[in-house]
């Protein structure tokens, strides 16, 4: 039996079975592809008849103490997330463009490097010099907090593997660009390895992820839903029009 086609969106990640010129779920036009069908993941290949390793399991009524949370020195941004930051956690920062994002979190990235974590900002949008002036306007110069303007995600997760930062904050997840995928950067595809990948180390790793995230004319956060499951947290910024 012939395998059935299945056809993706490439602004919301929306799957259907048919082609049609304007996805139903996000009404971009001329955003719909046909799915190739490949192998391209490690989900999409059988297990086989290799053993795994046995899980380390514990108990639920464990006495081990929480992890420490860090705050921000933002205090409306430390309430939403409960208290501070915590270590190994996933952070999603959606909002409109030019709602003050970037300032909010370098606001937060200078109050953690101060407070003693070791922090790293990377930007895929802007020059570290861009970067270095707003933090003059709002007197932060001072505060040792680490930059880098990268999107390539291989050079990106090779530095945090050197560098062993304890907060990174990725600015913007559109922006990456991981060359084991065959699309655009911005693309569902790309977002979403993207995504998997730094929400993967951070996990493994111990370390604070934030990334932040653009969203659609409708406020939707851009890119697959999948992502805002990848995370631990999903952070929606508004500000007052006019």
């Amino acid at each position: 039996m012939a395998k059935q086609k299945s056809f993706s969106c490439a602004a919301c990640g929306a799957v259907s079975t048919k082609w049609a010129g304007q996805c139903e779920a996000c009404s971009a036009w001329n955003t719909i592809s046909e799915d190739s069908g490949l192998s391209t993941g490690p989900a999409k290949k059988s297990l086989g008849a290799k053993r795994g390793r046995s899980m380390v399991l514990s108990d639920l009524s464990s006495t081990e103490a929480p992890p420490p949370r860090t705050c921000s020195g933002v205090a409306e941004l430390d309430r939403v997330l409960g208290g501070g930051l915590v270590p190994a956690s996933a952070i999603l920062v959606g909002g409109d463009p030019g709602i003050g994002k970037s300032t909010l979190l370098l606001q937060a990235a200078a109050h953690f490097a101060l407070a003693g974590l070791k922090t790293l900002y990377v930007s895929g949008e802007e020059a570290s010099a861009q970067v270095r002036m707003r933090a003059q306007r709002l007197g932060l110069a001072s505060a040792p907090v680490q930059l880098a303007t990268e999107t390539n995600l291989r050079d990106i997760l090779t530095t945090l593997d050197a560098e062993k930062p304890q907060l990174v904050i990725i600015d913007s997840i559109q922006t990456m660009w991981a060359d084991h995928v065959d699309s655009a950067p911005g693309s569902v595809s790309q977002v979403r390895a993207a995504a998997h990948e730094l929400t993967s180390f951070a996990k493994r790793k111990g370390v604070s992820v934030v990334l932040v995230g653009h969203v659609t004319k409708d406020g939707q956060i851009a890119g697959p839903r999948v992502v805002e499951h990848m995370v631990d947290t999903v952070l929606y910024f508004e500000g007052e029009r006019g």
